[in-house]
């Protein structure tokens, strides 16, 4: 019976290199640093109860087999056993929960007040990203005011909307504080960054936000994992209907002046649809509220 845990063993062993060669690249965040760590030291917490407990399991069933020759002896407790086996794992397991505990609120704290604003809407089957202009100041938004091409639904009323822009990449600065502000206009989405270990539910009439800081550029990764076609991508975890899978979008992470430099060459969305100045929630009201008033007359 031995034989078996330990081929079991000597396969773990076995295989573990060829599994790692699959793993995630080392944490593109501070945060993911963080979190790696913690995933790191509870797996190596686990894996040392259970390789305790499963070979007293196997030793105990090979030690204490079936004897034709042996008298079975019984005792009805041991109060300094068990309050071993009780305390013990009680203390691990608070020790680990209070550690993610304090991982969880280092990762939620908030995001300093000179932090790159991006904002990303999840729908089906894609993502829309803006980005606020000098001002940094994203301006307000309605899901009512959504059409074919104002697809965030911005409302033009609120003055700090005006320089507002979309990007078809997100493009942040290395070691910079990024606020993440993320919302859906459908239905329940996801937003998945691996690299930068990012993910937080994009939630219909329920904004969320993730702050973050990463750590390499695009280029960087290209050469640390050898691949020059390597690109930061966000994704969608949540399944949300059939062009789930398709729900791809490119995260460009580089020094602060190419970022300032694309920065400054996008133009804000006004400048491309000017019919939209001026035009937000309250116009659209009124205008509803007539038409209401004019049905109710015929």
């Amino acid at each position: 019976m031995l034989w078996v845990p330990i081929l079991g063993l000597a396969a773990t062993i076995w295989y573990s290199p060829i599994a790692a060669k699959k793993f995630l690249p080392k944490a593109a965040s501070i945060h993911g640093v963080e979190t790696d760590q913690l995933f790191w030291i509870t797996i190596a917490v686990i894996s040392a109860m259970f390789l305790v407990t499963n070979a007293a399991l196997f030793w105990f069933a090979y030690k204490y087999q079936y004897n034709k020759n042996r008298k079975v002896s019984f005792f009805h407790d041991n109060t300094k056993l068990e309050t071993f086996w009780t305390i013990l794992p009680a203390v691990i397991m608070a020790v680990l929960v209070l550690y993610g505990n304090k991982v969880w609120w280092d990762i939620k704290q908030d995001a300093p007040k000179d932090a790159v604003q991006v904002e990303i809407m999840g729908h089906q089957f894609a993502w829309k990203v803006r980005y606020p202009g000098k001002d940094q100041k994203l301006g307000k938004f309605d899901f009512r005011l959504i059409d074919g091409k104002n697809e965030m639904g911005i409302d033009f009323e609120d003055k700090t909307s005006n320089d507002d822009f979309m990007a078809g990449e997100m493009h942040l600065p290395v070691n910079k504080p990024v606020l993440m502000k993320i919302r859906a206009r459908d239905v329940l989405h996801s937003v998945f960054a691996p690299h930068f270990r990012l993910k937080m539910d994009a939630v219909p009439g329920m904004p969320t936000s993730f702050y973050f800081v990463p750590t390499k550029t695009t280029a960087q990764m290209r050469e640390e994992t050898g691949n020059p076609n390597f690109n930061y991508e966000i994704a969608c975890t949540e399944v949300c209907g059939k062009g789930h899978f398709a729900m791809k979008f490119i995260v460009v992470v580089e020094d602060e002046p190419t970022y300032n430099k694309w920065y400054a060459a996008q133009s804000p969305f006004l400048e491309k649809n000017p019919e939209y100045k001026g035009k937000g929630l309250s116009q659209f009201l009124k205008k509803n509220l007539a038409e209401n008033a004019s049905q109710e007359k015929q």
